[in-house]
Protein backbone atom coordinates (compact mmCIF):
# COMPACT_ATOMS: atom_id res chain seq x y z
CA UNK A 1 0.00 0.00 0.00
CA UNK A 2 1.13 3.53 -0.77
CA UNK A 3 -1.15 5.71 1.36
CA UNK A 4 -0.37 4.78 4.94
CA UNK A 5 -2.46 7.37 6.78
CA UNK A 6 -5.72 9.29 6.60
CA UNK A 7 -5.81 12.79 8.10
CA UNK A 8 -9.34 14.07 8.59
CA UNK A 9 -11.00 17.22 9.86
CA UNK A 10 -13.72 16.80 12.49
CA UNK A 11 -16.61 19.26 12.23
CA UNK A 12 -18.33 19.24 8.85
CA UNK A 13 -16.15 16.38 7.63
CA UNK A 14 -16.10 13.44 10.02
CA UNK A 15 -18.92 14.75 12.19
CA UNK A 16 -22.38 16.20 11.51
CA UNK A 17 -23.50 18.69 14.15
CA UNK A 18 -20.62 17.46 16.32
CA UNK A 19 -21.62 13.76 16.19
CA UNK A 20 -19.84 10.93 14.34
CA UNK A 21 -22.25 8.34 12.88
CA UNK A 22 -21.82 4.65 13.76
CA UNK A 23 -21.20 3.74 10.11
CA UNK A 24 -18.46 6.35 9.88
CA UNK A 25 -16.84 5.06 13.08
CA UNK A 26 -16.98 1.51 11.68
CA UNK A 27 -15.27 2.71 8.50
CA UNK A 28 -12.47 4.28 10.59
CA UNK A 29 -11.98 1.00 12.44
CA UNK A 30 -11.87 -0.89 9.14
CA UNK A 31 -9.19 1.51 7.92
CA UNK A 32 -7.11 0.88 11.06
CA UNK A 33 -7.40 -2.90 10.61
CA UNK A 34 -5.84 -2.57 7.15
CA UNK A 35 -2.58 -1.60 8.89
CA UNK A 36 -2.89 2.12 8.27
CA UNK A 37 -2.84 5.12 10.62
CA UNK A 38 -5.56 7.63 11.50
CA UNK A 39 -4.90 11.29 12.34
CA UNK A 40 -7.60 13.72 13.47
CA UNK A 41 -6.87 17.34 12.59
CA UNK A 42 -9.29 19.77 14.24
CA UNK A 43 -9.71 23.30 15.50
CA UNK A 44 -11.45 22.06 18.64
CA UNK A 45 -9.86 22.13 22.06
CA UNK A 46 -9.03 18.72 23.49
CA UNK A 47 -11.41 18.64 26.51
CA UNK A 48 -14.32 19.59 24.27
CA UNK A 49 -13.31 16.96 21.71
CA UNK A 50 -13.14 14.21 24.32
CA UNK A 51 -16.59 15.18 25.53
CA UNK A 52 -18.32 15.04 22.13
CA UNK A 53 -16.29 12.12 20.74
CA UNK A 54 -15.48 9.50 23.40
CA UNK A 55 -14.26 7.07 20.69
CA UNK A 56 -11.19 9.26 20.16
CA UNK A 57 -8.96 6.24 20.85
CA UNK A 58 -9.48 4.99 17.29
CA UNK A 59 -7.02 7.67 16.19
CA UNK A 60 -3.25 7.26 16.39
CA UNK A 61 -2.69 11.00 16.68
CA UNK A 62 -4.89 14.03 17.28
CA UNK A 63 -3.90 17.49 16.10
CA UNK A 64 -6.07 19.83 18.19
CA UNK A 65 -6.41 23.58 18.55
CA UNK A 66 -5.91 24.05 14.81
CA UNK A 67 -2.38 22.64 14.93
CA UNK A 68 -1.12 23.90 18.28
CA UNK A 69 -1.55 20.70 20.34
CA UNK A 70 -0.54 17.10 19.59
CA UNK A 71 -2.36 14.37 21.53
CA UNK A 72 -1.63 10.64 21.53
CA UNK A 73 -4.78 8.75 22.62
CA UNK A 74 -2.96 5.47 23.37
CA UNK A 75 -0.71 7.11 25.99
CA UNK A 76 -2.85 10.20 26.68
CA UNK A 77 0.26 12.31 26.18
CA UNK A 78 -0.32 15.97 25.31
CA UNK A 79 2.32 18.14 23.65
CA UNK A 80 1.87 21.84 22.89
CA UNK A 81 3.92 22.99 19.92
CA UNK A 82 3.24 26.69 20.40
CA UNK A 83 3.26 29.01 23.44
CA UNK A 84 0.26 29.70 25.67
CA UNK A 85 -1.85 32.82 24.99
CA UNK A 86 -0.55 36.02 26.59
CA UNK A 87 -2.70 36.84 29.68
CA UNK A 88 -2.79 40.54 28.71
CA UNK A 89 -4.23 39.59 25.30
CA UNK A 90 -7.03 37.50 26.82
CA UNK A 91 -7.76 40.17 29.46
CA UNK A 92 -8.06 42.91 26.88
CA UNK A 93 -10.41 40.84 24.70
CA UNK A 94 -12.66 40.26 27.70
CA UNK A 95 -12.53 43.96 28.56
CA UNK A 96 -13.56 44.80 24.99
CA UNK A 97 -16.62 42.54 25.35
CA UNK A 98 -15.58 39.70 23.06
CA UNK A 99 -18.05 36.88 23.82
CA UNK A 100 -18.08 33.92 23.65
CA UNK A 101 -14.35 33.56 24.25
CA UNK A 102 -12.58 30.23 24.59
CA UNK A 103 -8.98 29.91 25.72
CA UNK A 104 -7.04 26.67 25.14
CA UNK A 105 -3.45 25.59 25.63
CA UNK A 106 -2.45 27.86 22.73
CA UNK A 107 -5.58 28.88 20.90
CA UNK A 108 -7.95 31.74 21.61
CA UNK A 109 -11.30 31.37 19.82
CA UNK A 110 -14.47 33.37 19.33
CA UNK A 111 -17.02 33.93 16.54
CA UNK A 112 -17.73 36.50 13.87
CA UNK A 113 -18.19 39.48 13.91
CA UNK A 114 -15.53 39.86 16.62
CA UNK A 115 -12.62 39.51 14.19
CA UNK A 116 -12.29 43.28 13.84
CA UNK A 117 -11.94 43.74 17.59
CA UNK A 118 -9.47 40.85 17.83
CA UNK A 119 -7.33 42.38 15.08
CA UNK A 120 -7.34 45.78 16.80
CA UNK A 121 -6.16 44.24 20.10
CA UNK A 122 -3.39 42.29 18.33
CA UNK A 123 -2.13 45.52 16.75
CA UNK A 124 -2.38 47.51 19.97
CA UNK A 125 -0.29 44.95 21.88
CA UNK A 126 2.14 44.34 19.00
CA UNK A 127 1.67 40.56 19.13
CA UNK A 128 2.75 38.10 16.44
CA UNK A 129 -0.60 36.40 16.13
CA UNK A 130 -2.70 35.28 13.17
CA UNK A 131 -6.46 35.04 12.72
CA UNK A 132 -7.78 31.86 11.08
CA UNK A 133 -11.40 31.49 9.97
CA UNK A 134 -13.53 28.37 9.99
CA UNK A 135 -17.12 28.82 8.82
CA UNK A 136 -17.83 31.70 11.18
CA UNK A 137 -15.39 30.67 13.90
CA UNK A 138 -12.50 33.08 14.60
CA UNK A 139 -9.34 31.37 15.85
CA UNK A 140 -6.21 33.19 17.02
CA UNK A 141 -2.83 31.43 17.08
CA UNK A 142 0.87 32.35 17.03
CA UNK A 143 2.13 33.15 13.54
CA UNK A 144 3.06 30.07 11.54
CA UNK A 145 0.88 27.67 13.55
CA UNK A 146 -1.88 25.98 11.59
CA UNK A 147 -3.21 22.54 10.78
CA UNK A 148 -0.33 21.89 8.38
CA UNK A 149 2.37 22.50 11.03
CA UNK A 150 0.42 20.36 13.49
CA UNK A 151 0.10 17.54 10.96
CA UNK A 152 3.84 17.74 10.24
CA UNK A 153 4.59 17.30 13.97
CA UNK A 154 2.24 14.31 14.19
CA UNK A 155 3.79 12.69 11.12
CA UNK A 156 7.26 13.17 12.58
CA UNK A 157 6.14 11.24 15.66
CA UNK A 158 4.75 8.47 13.44
CA UNK A 159 7.82 8.45 11.16
CA UNK A 160 5.59 8.97 8.13
CA UNK A 161 5.96 11.19 5.09
CA UNK A 162 3.21 13.60 4.01
CA UNK A 163 3.47 12.00 0.56
CA UNK A 164 1.79 8.93 2.02
CA UNK A 165 -1.12 10.74 3.64
CA UNK A 166 -4.59 11.40 2.23
CA UNK A 167 -6.21 14.47 3.77
CA UNK A 168 -9.94 15.24 3.81
CA UNK A 169 -11.68 18.44 4.93
CA UNK A 170 -14.36 21.01 4.26
CA UNK A 171 -13.49 24.54 5.43
CA UNK A 172 -11.07 27.49 5.15
CA UNK A 173 -8.77 26.31 7.91
CA UNK A 174 -8.30 22.96 6.15
CA UNK A 175 -6.54 24.43 3.11
CA UNK A 176 -3.06 24.32 4.63
CA UNK A 177 -3.07 20.71 5.82
CA UNK A 178 -4.85 19.40 2.71
CA UNK A 179 -2.21 20.92 0.47
CA UNK A 180 0.52 19.35 2.60
CA UNK A 181 -0.85 15.83 1.97
CA UNK A 182 0.01 13.51 -0.89
CA UNK A 183 -3.63 13.60 -1.97
CA UNK A 184 -6.27 16.14 -0.90
CA UNK A 185 -10.00 15.37 -0.74
CA UNK A 186 -12.96 17.67 -0.18
CA UNK A 187 -16.28 16.29 1.07
CA UNK A 188 -19.34 17.14 -1.00
CA UNK A 189 -20.48 19.78 1.51
CA UNK A 190 -17.11 21.59 1.51
CA UNK A 191 -16.76 25.25 0.68
CA UNK A 192 -16.33 25.97 -3.03
CA UNK A 193 -12.79 27.28 -2.45
CA UNK A 194 -11.79 23.99 -0.81
CA UNK A 195 -13.29 21.95 -3.64
CA UNK A 196 -11.43 24.06 -6.19
CA UNK A 197 -8.02 23.30 -4.71
CA UNK A 198 -8.63 19.66 -3.70
CA UNK A 199 -7.45 16.78 -5.90
CA UNK A 200 -10.81 15.00 -5.60
CA UNK A 201 -14.32 15.65 -4.25
CA UNK A 202 -16.46 12.90 -2.70
CA UNK A 203 -20.02 12.21 -3.81
CA UNK A 204 -21.17 11.96 -0.21
CA UNK A 205 -21.29 14.75 2.36
CA UNK A 206 -19.58 14.73 5.76
CA UNK A 207 -19.27 11.23 7.26
CA UNK A 208 -20.65 9.51 4.16
CA UNK A 209 -17.90 11.13 2.13
CA UNK A 210 -15.31 9.81 4.59
CA UNK A 211 -16.84 6.32 4.37
CA UNK A 212 -16.72 6.49 0.57
CA UNK A 213 -13.06 7.54 0.64
CA UNK A 214 -12.03 4.80 3.07
CA UNK A 215 -13.68 2.09 0.99
CA UNK A 216 -11.72 3.15 -2.09
CA UNK A 217 -8.44 3.60 -0.22
CA UNK A 218 -8.55 0.14 1.33
CA UNK A 219 -9.32 -1.52 -2.01
CA UNK A 220 -7.10 0.42 -4.43
CA UNK A 221 -5.19 3.26 -2.86
CA UNK A 222 -2.78 3.62 -5.80
CA UNK A 223 -5.53 5.21 -7.84
CA UNK A 224 -5.12 8.22 -5.56
CA UNK A 225 -1.49 8.81 -6.58
CA UNK A 226 -1.40 12.20 -8.33
CA UNK A 227 1.15 12.74 -11.09
CA UNK A 228 1.17 16.47 -10.39
CA UNK A 229 2.50 15.88 -6.85
CA UNK A 230 4.12 12.46 -6.87
CA UNK A 231 5.32 12.14 -10.47
CA UNK A 232 9.05 12.06 -11.16
CA UNK A 233 9.95 13.69 -14.47
CA UNK A 234 11.82 11.29 -16.76
CA UNK A 235 11.93 13.53 -19.81
CA UNK A 236 9.80 14.68 -22.71
CA UNK A 237 8.41 13.49 -26.03
CA UNK A 238 7.80 16.51 -28.21
CA UNK A 239 6.07 18.91 -25.87
CA UNK A 240 4.66 16.21 -23.57
CA UNK A 241 6.37 15.35 -20.30
CA UNK A 242 6.85 11.73 -19.25
CA UNK A 243 6.62 10.80 -15.57
CA UNK A 244 7.36 7.87 -13.29
CA UNK A 245 5.44 7.42 -10.03
CA UNK A 246 6.36 5.78 -6.70
CA UNK A 247 4.02 2.93 -7.59
CA UNK A 248 6.12 2.03 -10.65
CA UNK A 249 8.71 -0.72 -10.91
CA UNK A 250 11.25 0.58 -13.43
CA UNK A 251 13.85 -1.31 -15.46
CA UNK A 252 16.76 0.77 -16.80
CA UNK A 253 18.80 -1.34 -19.19
CA UNK A 254 21.30 -1.10 -22.03
CA UNK A 255 24.89 -1.87 -22.84
CA UNK A 256 27.73 -1.03 -20.46
CA UNK A 257 28.94 2.57 -20.25
CA UNK A 258 25.92 3.98 -22.05
CA UNK A 259 24.60 6.24 -19.25
CA UNK A 260 22.35 4.12 -17.05
CA UNK A 261 23.92 5.35 -13.81
CA UNK A 262 23.87 8.91 -15.13
CA UNK A 263 20.12 8.69 -15.72
CA UNK A 264 19.63 7.15 -12.28
CA UNK A 265 21.60 10.03 -10.76
CA UNK A 266 19.31 12.54 -12.50
CA UNK A 267 16.29 10.71 -11.07
CA UNK A 268 17.71 10.90 -7.52
CA UNK A 269 17.96 14.67 -7.93
CA UNK A 270 14.24 14.74 -8.72
CA UNK A 271 13.56 12.55 -5.67
CA UNK A 272 15.30 15.14 -3.50
CA UNK A 273 13.44 18.04 -5.13
CA UNK A 274 10.09 16.37 -4.50
CA UNK A 275 10.87 15.30 -0.93
CA UNK A 276 11.00 11.56 -1.61
CA UNK A 277 13.33 9.41 0.48
CA UNK A 278 15.52 7.03 -1.54
CA UNK A 279 17.98 4.21 -0.97
CA UNK A 280 20.55 3.22 -3.60
CA UNK A 281 22.07 -0.26 -3.61
CA UNK A 282 25.47 0.33 -5.18
CA UNK A 283 27.49 -2.87 -5.57
CA UNK A 284 30.24 -1.26 -7.65
CA UNK A 285 30.80 2.05 -5.85
CA UNK A 286 29.34 4.09 -8.72
CA UNK A 287 27.32 6.51 -6.56
CA UNK A 288 29.90 7.72 -4.07
CA UNK A 289 29.57 11.47 -3.70
CA UNK A 290 25.88 11.42 -4.66
CA UNK A 291 24.36 14.68 -3.45
CA UNK A 292 21.72 14.52 -0.76
CA UNK A 293 22.65 11.02 0.44
CA UNK A 294 24.66 9.34 3.20
CA UNK A 295 27.01 6.55 2.14
CA UNK A 296 27.56 3.41 4.18
CA UNK A 297 30.28 0.95 3.25
CA UNK A 298 33.31 1.51 1.03
CA UNK A 299 36.13 -0.42 -0.59
CA UNK A 300 37.45 -1.69 2.73
CA UNK A 301 34.40 -1.90 5.00
CA UNK A 302 31.18 -3.76 4.35
CA UNK A 303 27.78 -2.14 4.96
CA UNK A 304 25.56 -3.83 7.52
CA UNK A 305 21.85 -4.51 7.67
CA UNK A 306 21.58 -2.60 10.96
CA UNK A 307 23.20 0.50 9.44
CA UNK A 308 20.74 0.55 6.56
CA UNK A 309 17.63 0.07 8.70
CA UNK A 310 18.79 2.60 11.30
CA UNK A 311 19.40 5.30 8.71
CA UNK A 312 16.14 4.90 6.80
CA UNK A 313 14.22 5.32 10.06
CA UNK A 314 14.93 9.04 9.59
CA UNK A 315 12.50 10.30 6.92
CA UNK A 316 14.85 13.02 5.68
CA UNK A 317 17.88 10.73 5.26
CA UNK A 318 18.74 9.20 1.88
CA UNK A 319 21.16 6.29 1.79
CA UNK A 320 23.72 4.85 -0.63
CA UNK A 321 24.67 1.27 0.29
CA UNK A 322 28.16 0.75 -1.13
CA UNK A 323 28.85 -2.96 -1.59
CA UNK A 324 32.34 -2.64 -3.01
CA UNK A 325 33.88 -4.55 -0.09
CA UNK A 326 31.50 -7.48 -0.71
CA UNK A 327 32.61 -10.16 -3.15
CA UNK A 328 30.38 -10.67 -6.15
CA UNK A 329 29.08 -13.98 -4.77
CA UNK A 330 28.36 -12.36 -1.36
CA UNK A 331 26.14 -9.61 -2.72
CA UNK A 332 22.97 -11.67 -3.33
CA UNK A 333 23.17 -13.07 0.24
CA UNK A 334 23.56 -9.58 1.71
CA UNK A 335 20.60 -8.29 -0.27
CA UNK A 336 18.50 -11.38 0.52
CA UNK A 337 19.15 -10.86 4.23
CA UNK A 338 18.29 -7.16 4.08
CA UNK A 339 15.24 -7.14 1.82
CA UNK A 340 12.67 -8.73 4.19
CA UNK A 341 13.41 -6.16 6.92
CA UNK A 342 13.37 -3.38 4.39
CA UNK A 343 10.12 -4.68 2.92
CA UNK A 344 8.50 -4.78 6.35
CA UNK A 345 9.59 -1.20 7.01
CA UNK A 346 8.19 -0.09 3.65
CA UNK A 347 4.91 -1.87 4.41
CA UNK A 348 4.57 0.12 7.63
CA UNK A 349 5.77 3.50 6.38
CA UNK A 350 5.95 3.34 2.54
CA UNK A 351 9.55 4.55 2.96
CA UNK A 352 12.02 4.78 1.43
CA UNK A 353 9.79 5.86 -1.43
CA UNK A 354 12.32 4.76 -4.04
CA UNK A 355 14.81 1.89 -4.11
CA UNK A 356 17.50 2.10 -6.78
CA UNK A 357 19.13 -1.30 -7.33
CA UNK A 358 22.18 -1.04 -9.57
CA UNK A 359 23.72 -4.20 -11.03
CA UNK A 360 20.35 -5.82 -10.33
CA UNK A 361 21.47 -9.07 -11.97
CA UNK A 362 23.97 -9.42 -9.09
CA UNK A 363 21.49 -8.68 -6.29
CA UNK A 364 18.41 -10.40 -7.74
CA UNK A 365 19.96 -13.14 -9.89
CA UNK A 366 17.80 -15.45 -11.95
CA UNK A 367 19.69 -18.50 -10.72
CA UNK A 368 18.78 -17.93 -7.06
CA UNK A 369 16.00 -20.28 -5.89
CA UNK A 370 14.63 -18.21 -3.01
CA UNK A 371 14.12 -14.93 -4.87
CA UNK A 372 10.34 -15.35 -4.89
CA UNK A 373 10.38 -15.70 -1.11
CA UNK A 374 12.69 -12.71 -0.73
CA UNK A 375 10.51 -10.46 -2.84
CA UNK A 376 7.23 -9.14 -1.57
CA UNK A 377 4.33 -9.46 -3.98
CA UNK A 378 5.30 -6.11 -5.47
CA UNK A 379 8.32 -3.83 -5.80
CA UNK A 380 6.71 -0.38 -5.99
CA UNK A 381 9.00 2.61 -6.25
CA UNK A 382 11.92 0.46 -7.40
CA UNK A 383 14.45 1.10 -10.16
CA UNK A 384 16.30 -1.99 -11.42
CA UNK A 385 19.46 -1.17 -13.38
CA UNK A 386 21.26 -3.82 -15.41
CA UNK A 387 23.21 -4.68 -18.53
CA UNK A 388 21.65 -8.15 -18.50
CA UNK A 389 17.87 -8.20 -17.98
CA UNK A 390 17.85 -11.88 -18.88
CA UNK A 391 19.99 -12.58 -15.80
CA UNK A 392 17.54 -10.96 -13.33
CA UNK A 393 15.01 -13.05 -11.43
CA UNK A 394 11.99 -13.62 -13.67
CA UNK A 395 9.73 -12.96 -10.67
CA UNK A 396 11.26 -9.49 -10.34
CA UNK A 397 11.07 -8.76 -14.06
CA UNK A 398 7.37 -9.58 -14.14
CA UNK A 399 6.73 -6.75 -11.68
CA UNK A 400 8.18 -4.15 -14.07
CA UNK A 401 5.71 -1.47 -15.18
CA UNK A 402 8.13 0.76 -17.11
CA UNK A 403 11.13 -0.15 -19.26
CA UNK A 404 13.81 2.43 -20.15
CA UNK A 405 16.28 1.15 -22.74
CA UNK A 406 19.45 3.05 -23.70
CA UNK A 407 22.05 2.83 -26.41
CA UNK A 408 22.60 0.79 -29.58
CA UNK A 409 21.41 -2.45 -27.96
CA UNK A 410 18.10 -0.97 -26.77
CA UNK A 411 16.09 -3.13 -29.18
CA UNK A 412 17.84 -6.28 -28.01
CA UNK A 413 17.29 -5.68 -24.31
CA UNK A 414 13.59 -4.97 -24.83
CA UNK A 415 13.27 -8.22 -26.75
CA UNK A 416 15.19 -10.03 -24.00
CA UNK A 417 12.80 -8.58 -21.39
CA UNK A 418 9.79 -9.74 -23.39
CA UNK A 419 11.21 -13.22 -23.81
CA UNK A 420 11.97 -13.61 -20.11
CA UNK A 421 8.54 -12.37 -18.99
CA UNK A 422 6.47 -14.01 -21.77
CA UNK A 423 5.33 -10.54 -22.80
CA UNK A 424 4.24 -9.89 -26.36
CA UNK A 425 6.89 -7.59 -27.83
CA UNK A 426 5.83 -4.33 -29.45
CA UNK A 427 5.49 -4.45 -33.23
CA UNK A 428 7.90 -1.64 -33.99
CA UNK A 429 10.94 -1.06 -31.78
CA UNK A 430 12.79 2.05 -32.95
CA UNK A 431 16.47 2.70 -32.41
CA UNK A 432 17.22 5.54 -29.95
CA UNK A 433 18.32 8.69 -31.71
CA UNK A 434 21.00 10.97 -30.26
CA UNK A 435 20.62 11.37 -26.51
CA UNK A 436 17.12 9.86 -26.45
CA UNK A 437 16.05 6.68 -24.70
CA UNK A 438 13.25 4.19 -25.37
CA UNK A 439 10.38 4.25 -22.87
CA UNK A 440 7.75 1.52 -22.76
CA UNK A 441 4.99 0.47 -20.39
CA UNK A 442 4.59 -3.26 -21.14
CA UNK A 443 1.40 -3.68 -19.11
CA UNK A 444 -0.31 -0.76 -20.83
CA UNK A 445 0.34 -2.19 -24.32
CA UNK A 446 1.24 1.26 -25.61
CA UNK A 447 3.76 2.10 -28.31
CA UNK A 448 7.36 2.69 -27.38
CA UNK A 449 8.15 6.38 -26.95
CA UNK A 450 11.43 8.08 -27.83
CA UNK A 451 12.13 10.23 -24.76
CA UNK A 452 14.68 13.00 -24.35
CA UNK A 453 15.72 12.09 -20.81
CA UNK A 454 16.61 14.55 -18.09
CA UNK A 455 20.28 15.05 -17.29
CA UNK A 456 21.89 15.31 -13.84
CA UNK A 457 23.12 18.67 -12.64
CA UNK A 458 25.87 17.13 -10.54
CA UNK A 459 28.93 15.60 -12.06
CA UNK A 460 28.98 12.22 -10.37
CA UNK A 461 32.53 11.39 -9.37
CA UNK A 462 32.99 7.69 -9.95
CA UNK A 463 34.68 6.02 -7.02
CA UNK A 464 38.34 5.36 -7.88
CA UNK A 465 38.75 2.62 -5.26
CA UNK A 466 36.26 0.44 -7.13
CA UNK A 467 38.63 0.25 -10.10
CA UNK A 468 41.85 0.32 -8.10
CA UNK A 469 41.10 -2.38 -5.52
CA UNK A 470 37.63 -3.77 -6.23
CA UNK A 471 36.69 -6.86 -8.17
CA UNK A 472 35.28 -6.31 -11.65
CA UNK A 473 33.33 -9.24 -13.05
CA UNK A 474 34.73 -11.48 -15.77
CA UNK A 475 33.20 -9.44 -18.57
CA UNK A 476 34.65 -6.21 -17.17
CA UNK A 477 38.16 -7.51 -16.47
CA UNK A 478 41.21 -7.11 -18.72
CA UNK A 479 42.88 -10.25 -20.10
CA UNK A 480 46.54 -10.38 -21.11
CA UNK A 481 46.50 -13.08 -23.81
CA UNK A 482 49.48 -12.17 -26.03
CA UNK A 483 49.82 -12.38 -29.82
CA UNK A 484 49.34 -16.16 -29.92
CA UNK A 485 46.68 -16.41 -27.18
CA UNK A 486 49.26 -18.37 -25.24
CA UNK A 487 48.23 -16.91 -21.89
CA UNK A 488 45.04 -15.84 -20.11
CA UNK A 489 46.03 -13.53 -17.28
CA UNK A 490 43.00 -11.75 -15.79
CA UNK A 491 43.24 -8.29 -14.22
CA UNK A 492 40.04 -7.64 -12.25
CA UNK A 493 41.16 -4.19 -11.09
CA UNK A 494 43.80 -1.58 -11.87
CA UNK A 495 46.18 -2.67 -9.12
CA UNK A 496 46.30 -6.20 -10.54
CA UNK A 497 46.56 -4.74 -14.05
CA UNK A 498 49.67 -2.78 -13.04
CA UNK A 499 51.24 -5.79 -11.35
CA UNK A 500 50.71 -8.06 -14.35
CA UNK A 501 51.78 -5.35 -16.80
CA UNK A 502 55.12 -4.96 -15.02
CA UNK A 503 55.81 -8.69 -15.18
CA UNK A 504 54.80 -9.68 -18.71
CA UNK A 505 57.27 -9.81 -21.59
CA UNK A 506 57.70 -6.92 -24.02
CA UNK A 507 56.12 -8.82 -26.92
CA UNK A 508 52.87 -9.37 -25.01
CA UNK A 509 52.83 -5.79 -23.74
CA UNK A 510 53.31 -4.33 -27.20
CA UNK A 511 50.75 -6.68 -28.79
CA UNK A 512 47.95 -5.17 -26.68
CA UNK A 513 49.46 -1.69 -26.87
CA UNK A 514 49.47 -1.50 -30.70
CA UNK A 515 45.99 -3.05 -30.85
CA UNK A 516 44.68 -0.21 -28.68
CA UNK A 517 43.41 -2.71 -26.08
CA UNK A 518 44.51 -0.69 -23.04
CA UNK A 519 42.79 2.56 -23.99
CA UNK A 520 39.71 0.60 -25.08
CA UNK A 521 39.46 -1.06 -21.63
CA UNK A 522 39.99 2.21 -19.82
CA UNK A 523 37.28 3.86 -21.92
CA UNK A 524 34.69 1.06 -21.93
CA UNK A 525 35.09 -0.63 -18.56
CA UNK A 526 36.93 1.86 -16.33
CA UNK A 527 34.94 4.63 -18.04
CA UNK A 528 37.77 7.12 -17.69
CA UNK A 529 38.00 9.10 -20.92
CA UNK A 530 41.02 11.10 -19.79
CA UNK A 531 43.02 7.99 -18.88
CA UNK A 532 42.00 6.43 -22.19
CA UNK A 533 43.12 9.55 -24.08
CA UNK A 534 46.49 9.64 -22.31
CA UNK A 535 47.03 5.93 -22.96
CA UNK A 536 46.04 6.25 -26.62
CA UNK A 537 48.88 8.76 -27.07
CA UNK A 538 51.37 6.07 -26.04
CA UNK A 539 49.64 3.47 -28.22
CA UNK A 540 50.01 5.67 -31.31
CA UNK A 541 53.60 6.77 -30.64
CA UNK A 542 55.69 4.14 -32.42
CA UNK A 543 58.91 5.86 -31.33
CA UNK A 544 58.37 4.71 -27.73
CA UNK A 545 60.12 1.54 -26.64
CA UNK A 546 58.21 -1.13 -24.72
CA UNK A 547 59.82 0.08 -21.52
CA UNK A 548 58.94 3.73 -22.21
CA UNK A 549 55.33 3.06 -23.24
CA UNK A 550 54.83 0.76 -20.25
CA UNK A 551 56.08 3.50 -17.90
CA UNK A 552 53.87 6.10 -19.60
CA UNK A 553 50.70 4.02 -19.17
CA UNK A 554 51.37 2.73 -15.65
CA UNK A 555 52.40 6.17 -14.39
CA UNK A 556 49.04 7.51 -15.63
CA UNK A 557 47.17 4.69 -13.88
CA UNK A 558 48.99 5.14 -10.57
CA UNK A 559 48.70 8.91 -10.65
CA UNK A 560 44.94 8.74 -11.07
CA UNK A 561 44.01 5.68 -9.03
CA UNK A 562 46.61 4.05 -6.83
CA UNK A 563 48.72 6.97 -5.60
CA UNK A 564 48.34 7.72 -1.87
CA UNK A 565 45.60 10.25 -1.15
CA UNK A 566 46.72 13.66 0.03
CA UNK A 567 43.62 14.06 2.18
CA UNK A 568 41.05 11.69 3.60
CA UNK A 569 38.23 10.95 1.18
CA UNK A 570 34.79 12.21 2.09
Amino acid sequence: MYFIALATDYDGTLAHDGIVAEKTLAALERFKKSGRKLILVTGRELPDLKRVFPELGVFDKVVAENGALIYTPASEEERAISPAPAPKFVAKLKKRGVKPLSVGRSIVATWEPHQATVLEVIKELGLELEIIFNKGAVMVLPSGINKATGLAAALEDLRLSPHNVVGIGDAENDHAFLQACGCSIAVANALAAVKDTADLVTRGARGKGVEELIEKLVKRDREFVRKARDGILLGSVGGDEVYLTPTDTVLITGSSGIGKSTLATALTERFVENGFQFCVFDPEGDYDGLEGAVRIGDGSSEPTKAQVLDLIEKPDTNVVVNGLALRVNERPDFFADLLPGLGNFRYRTARPHWLVIDEAHHLLPKKRDDTRAILSLELPGTVLITVHPEAISTDALRLVTAVIALGPKAKNVIRAFCQETDTKPPKDIPSPEGERVLFWRPQARKKIAMVKAIEPRQSLKRHSRKYAEGQLDEAGSFYFRGPDNAMNLRAHNLMIFAQIAEGIDDRTWEHHLRAGDYSEWFRRQIRDKELARETAEAEKDEMLSAQESRKHVLDAVRRRYTAPATAPEE
